[in-house]
């Protein structure tokens, strides 16, 4: 049964009158023992699930399904949406994104299934706890996926899918932070930290409400301090990008990363006029030997040697 809530306010779980644990406490009667077990299982189901989807890295599926690729080889070598999108275009980052953020919609509907309840049945407490965590493990699955070498992408699109299932109206709130100052700045980074860091603070002031006489806000501590760890697990992840920033080396929206492949290095031969005609400079990505312009002058030599050997 579907029940008319505040989409605005509640997250995607308030949607839901009816869970496995909630079903089965109704149906059978539980000692303190059971019921623990029933929970902590419950939990663990919703973690391991969330991790697993988390660590299915769109921005890997996208560049090898479509360019047989692997994005982590190009750019800043990081498995996310704004690698893919420079390297592969607009439409390969929106898939990217799309699938990413989409992966969080689903852990929280894993968690829905498994411990949805009506806001004034005591197993409440244990929905909060685990929609928040089911999107704080997606998250941590998309950073250091177990698929792919615990190399991942930076979570911001899984986080922000999240927070729209979770709070859409903070989720409008923390848009309107990210898009103007990414439109400043140029730097998707630091959008995506500055959005992460005040999810926490937005949430709390939201959660220390009273929204109707049934849900008080003494159950939603757990989900600050959800938000907390997703802050801060998103803020450590651009940790390199924070230290660009400071030292004006990131790379801004719109500049688009053109990946180079090694050339060989081509050995010089120096001419009859004892001239060296290459020149060779390092390369990050190999060596590059670059055809010297000739001097007319030398041109003009070369022809009155030759004609006085012979």
């Amino acid at each position: 049964m579907v029940r008319k809530i505040n989409f605005m306010v509640w997250g995607i779980y308030n949607l839901f009158d009816n869970g496995l644990l909630h079903s089965v406490a109704a149906n059978h009667t539980l000692g303190e023992g059971k019921a623990a077990t029933f929970i902590g299982l419950g939990f663990a189901l919703c973690i391991i699930l969330s991790y697993l989807a988390g660590s299915v890295n769109f921005a890997l599926v996208v560049s090898r399904l479509f360019y047989h690729d692997d994005v982590r080889r190009h750019g800043s070598g990081n498995a996310g949406t704004t690698n893919v999108l420079r390297n592969y275009g607009k439409k390969a980052g929106a898939l990217t994104f799309i699938g990413d953020g989409l992966k969080g919609a689903l852990s929280i509907l894993v968690a829905c299934l498994v411990f949805g309840c009506p806001s004034d049945d005591p197993y409440y407490i244990y929905l909060i706890a685990a929609s928040y965590f089911s999107a704080f493990f997606c998250i941590f699955g998309h950073v250091f996926p177990c698929f792919s070498k615990f190399r991942g992408g930076k979570g911001f699109a899984t986080m922000a899918l999240s927070v729209l299932c979770l709070n859409p109206f903070i989720a409008l709130i923390l848009a309107a932070i990210f898009f103007p100052l990414v439109l400043m700045t140029k730097y998707v980074s630091l959008g995506s930290v500055v959005a992460a860091l005040f999810y926490p603070v937005l949430l709390h002031t939201f959660d220390s409400m009273q929204f109707s006489e049934q849900v008080t806000s003494t159950y939603y501590g757990v989900s600050t301090l959800a938000a907390l760890l997703i802050a801060a697990l998103i803020t450590w992840a651009h940790r390199g990008n924070i230290k660009r920033i400071m030292d004006h080396t990131e790379r801004k929206l719109g500049e688009h990363s053109t990946p180079a492949a090694p050339v060989e290095e081509v050995a010089s031969t120096p001419d009859e006029d004892g001239d060296d005609d290459t020149y060779t400079p390092a390369a990050s990505h190999g060596t590059v030997s670059i055809k010297k312009k000739k001097h007319p002058v030398s041109e003009k030599k070369l022809k009155r040697r030759k004609r006085g050997n012979q």
